[in-house]
């Protein structure tokens, strides 16, 4: 495959398409050999798929500095997926094949940050992007932008595309000025048959609408995005017109049609299978962004008919999806006569060795950067009850979270008002161990890049927000045997959508219903007045919006700044030197049913 990205830069605006040509070319498809009128031919190829890899290359944890376990013994990482890859291509023909992703690439391990941060892919004569040095290896056709992608800003992310032999697409993502493509909204495949004509497969690329809230920062007056149903009715008539015979669209959007941001963008954040649903023309949707495992869901259009297949493999590279198309030559045209999908688990094969050949520098200086000491901790920490009990390591995060924030209001007119602190458990495995703190060890608390934000909050505003948070523990009457494991995620809701406030004093009474859980809400031995105002240090996933908690989003914003909550947590201890629980750890909230604590 090939890909002229000055090319396509120059003429994007007027064509918004990227042209790529895959498989072989032995003989001229106007020399295929036409079948007598009364014979069927067929041909059949499969589109291989994955999403959500979030910078992993190798099966490694370097949070914990091993090798990549869970429960479920899943395995994780591109050099897996290679190594399934090539055996699909063995299987099927290398020009019966393509290769997609579905988004979010380039956050979400030490190794990627270390090429977006430490030695950054944007600075003069720097490096390449591991993750695009292994896709290309690989040998991907195109990926669809995630939301992540724009954690970084923009710049990186142009460096990244520029780095990738393959195309970026986003039909949904718009130049704030001109409302055109800010990358290529889609890009076209030929696969050579040995009869007929070539098959044309167009791959369209839609991320999430929701990069508008989470990354306003970045993204704020340079791009927008429409809805992904939006962007899939214009651009899926085209791509017939332009004489595509396979349509397959690639989102970075779950299929459950939720938003986590409630009603604050007219777009819903997942919406794969409403754009199956309600935009004809589509055979094959490569799902992302939920981070679930759906070999093969079935959705019918309304207009057609027809079932559109959907298929999201596992995050972080533990699956590869496989649509396997079965097409039919009649009448001078092919049109597709079966398509069915499933997934393949990584941890059933090796590593890739050409895949970890080519990374070995870029993992070694990325294990040697998260193994640096830091500071000590006078005792070993851990968050593996953070969901259920007010642990120390949590309070760690909203300790310096609050501490940063009084630093930063002193001599505002906000610097006498309370601060109090928002934190989730974003793992349940982070920990802080006894003696020597390591960049890993403090990373580890927070996985995630976000930025630290203050905003303003009235005492009653603080009670709604914590009832709405208690919404992720399940219903659990008094007196009924309680297991910590089925105790939380009630209604799906991710860890990361718990939230504990630092600094004030409460109940949640699991026994009452979701709204009516907390009570004793105090601050420094007094009930919390509801008109009192107060200053929420809180992260700008949630301060956008993400969860759709209340009145953060609408709320005063009175200080915010651009550093990473992680690299403020690796400074903070750097300075201290010392991490002393004793300091900032207190038990200021705690499960209860008719006022009996759970634990």
């Amino acid at each position: 495959m090939t890909f002229d990205r000055r090319k396509f830069l120059g003429t994007s605006a007027a064509t918004g398409a990227a042209v790529a040509l895959t498989g072989a070319a032995s003989t001229p498809a106007s020399a295929a050999a036409q079948a007598p009128a009364q014979r069927q031919h067929t041909y059949a190829f499969t589109v291989m798929g994955t999403t959500d890899l979030h910078g992993n290359v190798f099966n490694w944890d370097y949070f914990t500095d091993k090798e990549f376990d869970d429960k479920a013994h899943n395995d994780v990482g591109l050099a897996k997926i290679s190594t399934l890859v090539n055996q699909v291509r063995a299987d099927k023909g290398r020009r019966n094949t393509l290769l997609i992703d579905a988004g979010d690439t380039i956050q979400g391990t030490q190794l990627s940050y270390y090429y977006a941060k430490v030695d950054p892919i944007t600075a003069r004569r720097g490096p390449v992007h591991p993750m695009a040095q292994a896709m290309n290896a690989i040998g991907y056709d195109a990926a669809a932008l995630g939301n992540h992608e724009f954690n970084y800003g923009i710049p990186v992310l142009r460096k990244f595309e520029e780095q990738c032999d393959f195309p970026l697409l986003g039909a949904n993502a718009l130049d704030a000025k001109t409302l055109r493509p800010a990358f290529a909204p889609y890009s076209m495949h030929r696969l050579r048959t040995p009869h007929g004509r070539d098959v044309k497969v167009a791959v369209l690329g839609l991320t999430n609408p929701g990069i508008a809230i989470w990354d306003k920062a970045n993204v704020q007056g340079k791009m927008t995005f429409p809805g992904l149903e939006e962007q899939a009715a214009k651009y899926v008539p085209k791509l017939r017109s332009m004489g595509a015979d396979v349509v397959i669209v690639s989102a970075h959007s779950g299929s459950s049609g939720t938003s986590s941001y409630g009603d604050q963008l007219p777009y819903i954040e997942n919406a794969a299978a409403l754009v199956a649903e309600q935009v004809p023309g589509i055979d094959a949707i490569l799902v992302g962004h939920a981070h679930t495992e759906i070999p093969e869901y079935r959705v019918k259009n309304k207009a057609t008919g027809k079932d559109v297949v959907l298929s999201e493999p596992l995050k972080w590279g533990q699956r590869l999806t496989l649509f396997d198309f079965e097409l039919t030559w009649s009448k001078g045209c092919w049109s597709v006569a079966k398509v069915s999908a499933q997934v393949l688990n990584s941890n059933t094969v090796a590593e890739d060795p050409k895949i970890t050949r080519l990374l070995s520098d870029e993992h070694r200086k990325v294990v040697a950067y998260v193994n640096q000491v830091i500071g000590t901790s006078t005792q070993a920490m851990s968050s593996a009850e953070g969901p259920v009990k007010d642990v120390a390591i949590i309070d760690l995060i909203s300790h310096v979270q609050a501490e940063t924030v009084k630093g930063a209001l002193a001599g505002t007119e906000w610097a006498a008002l309370p601060v109090v602190s928002q934190a989730s458990c974003f793992s349940r495995t982070a920990a802080i161990p006894a003696g020597q703190v390591t960049i890993k060890d403090a990373a580890g608390l927070y996985p995630f890049e976000n930025t630290l934000e203050a905003r303003l909050l009235t005492g009653a505003q603080l009670k709604d927000y914590l009832e709405f948070s208690a919404r992720y523990y399940v219903q659990t009457a008094a007196g009924a045997p309680v297991d910590p494991a089925k105790l939380t995620n009630a209604e799906n809701i991710p860890d990361y959508n718990y939230d504990a406030v630092y600094g004030l004093a409460y109940d949640i009474d699991v026994a009452q219903p979701a709204g009516s859980r907390i009570s004793g809400l105090s601050f420094q031995g007094k009930p919390v007045d509801p008109a009192a105002r107060f200053v929420l240090a809180v992260n700008n996933y949630r301060a956008s919006g993400g969860g759709n908690f209340p009145h953060v989003p609408q709320a005063k914003q009175v200080w915010a700044n651009s550093e990473e909550i992680r690299n403020t947590i690796i400074q903070w201890v750097k300075a201290k030197g010392t991490v002393d629980p004793a300091q900032f750890a207190s038990v200021d909230w705690r499960l209860t049913r008719a006022g009996v604590p759970v634990f």
